[in-house]
């Protein structure tokens, strides 16, 4: 079964070659260079620029709908027959919302809480950007659902960044 890796930007190429991913999520600051991996073709690397914010703040990018649109259509365009890594600059918040919203997405009959608490078990770190979640809830139709199981698992352990891991899409 093909695999969804998330990975902090500091470990990015050796997580790409470690797994044979073919594509690729950058969830990072606008402006920030983030050379592709050998092996990730153009087409098949996603590049959404944007802080790792939850409201708008002068001189930073708020993730908006036309962000979410693009992070789903591409999930959803996967072919899923090579892995995939999604990386923002820690490991922490973006990616970690971005693996929770592609399993709520690609698994819309898994139930939220039961795809948040194998995130919490996979990325003891994973505190997933509130903004991303509340937009891929009102996006998938889940009510709520999403935004209240990222709600119940809380901040992750302190660190300064992710470790690199796997979460299951079912």
């Amino acid at each position: 079964m093909p695999t969804l890796h998330v990975s902090p930007l500091s470990r990015l190429d050796e997580t790409v070659a470690a797994v044979r991913a073919r594509h690729l999520v950058t969830l990072i600051n606008v402006g920030t260079t983030v050379p592709r991996p050998a092996g990730i073709a153009p087409e098949r690397h996603l590049f959404l620029g944007m802080s790792d914010i939850n409201q708008a703040l002068d001189g930073h990018v708020l993730a908006g709908q036309e962000h979410m649109a693009r992070l789903l259509a591409f999930f959803r365009d996967w072919d899923r027959a090579a892995p995939m890594v999604v990386h923002c600059w820690a490991g922490i918040s973006r990616s970690t919302a971005a693996a929770y919203i592609a399993a709520c997405a690609l698994g819309p009959e898994r139930d939220e809480d039961e795809v948040a608490d194998v995130l919490r078990s996979v990325a003891p770190s994973a505190t997933p950007n509130a903004r991303l979640v509340a937009l891929a809830d009102a996006a998938l139709g889940r009510r709520g659902r999403m935004i209240c199981a990222i709600d119940r698992i809380g901040r992750g352990a302190d660190a300064f960044e992710g470790t690199p891991f796997v979460m299951p899409l079912a």
